[in-house]
């Protein structure tokens, strides 16, 4: 048994699929591979998995729902919507789509790897940078300036401290990295006060979901305390992406489309980002 090794907790009846991250004497720091959870256990505990694809690309599930988004981009669309000059064939294209542009800070290099992927996917602008929980307050000051996103997506991993007081969930103390992210939203309204200006999706497995909207996130995790799948975050961040600037967003439906639900990640209307303009783009902007 090593470091990067796919493995299972015994005592928790093999219900979840970890990577050892770390190996401190008998004590193994095990990261989530589907769910965004930190955790550790004794290596007595557990029991070795085949090893899948070391980038995750078979290891997390990719929704279905994705195979059914525009994969066009800024790739010209062949009719305009309604009251717009009428489309000729195919080869005359009347408008060309902007997705928003999203800014994605993520804890787990692993993650952020396969979300930079999908995003690249499905045509949605992103950059994306791995950034330790603790740090992401500091970037978002630094990066938001120079990014300019419409939509901000900040997680990573978190969940209960093994030592609060019994039943308590109220504290920010009671988890390891919801300030963390809390700290970062509240930088991120500092840039940007308008919800509908910046979209901010925040938190990951358990998070504080009260503590985050009221610092300032649209969409946060996780309303019921429950594990939340490595791309959830990114679900609701292509949804918005996707979404008309003059329509908001369907939350009930969004979440929806998350694999953990409502009980995983909720949020408050806002308005889409989604863009359409004329003519059609003939040249490539040089970078």
């Amino acid at each position: 048994m090593k470091q990067g090794d796919l493995v299972t907790r015994k005592s928790y009846g093999g219900d979840i699929v970890f990577k050892i991250q770390e190996i401190r004497q008998q004590l193994a720091v095990l990261r989530g591979v589907e769910l965004r959870l930190l955790a550790d256990a004794p290596l007595v505990d557990l029991e070795v998995m085949p090893q899948l694809d070391p980038y995750l690309d078979k290891a997390i599930t990719r929704p279905k729902w994705m195979d059914t988004m525009p994969r066009n981009g800024l790739a010209a669309a062949t009719t305009g919507p309604p009251g717009w000059p009428a489309g000729e064939p195919a080869k005359h294209p009347v408008y060309f789509e902007m997705p928003g542009k999203v800014l994605h800070l993520d804890g787990d290099p692993n993650y952020l790897r396969k979300c930079m992927n999908l995003y690249g996917e499905l045509r949605v602008p992103a950059e994306g940078y791995y950034v330790a929980e603790a740090n992401m307050a500091d970037a978002v000051y630094r990066l938001l300036p120079l990014v300019r996103p419409d939509i901000v997506v900040i997680t990573g991993h978190d969940g209960f401290v093994k030592h609060r007081p019994a039943g308590d969930i109220t504290k920010l103390s009671s988890y390891k990295n919801s300030h963390n992210f809390v700290n970062a939203v509240q930088a991120a309204r500092q840039f940007e006060k308008s919800l509908d200006a910046l979209t901010i999706v925040a938190g990951a497995c358990q998070s504080h979901f009260e503590a985050l909207l009221q610092a300032g996130a649209n969409f946060a995790s996780s309303p019921a305390r429950v594990l939340i799948h490595a791309l959830d975050p990114l679900c609701i961040a292509v949804k918005v992406a996707y979404t008309p600037i003059k329509e908001t967003v369907n939350i009930v439906d969004v979440i929806g489309l998350t694999h953990s639900g409502l009980e995983g990640i909720g949020g408050i209307e806002s308005l889409g980002s989604y863009r359409r303009g004329v003519p059609k783009i003939q040249y490539a902007t040089p970078k």
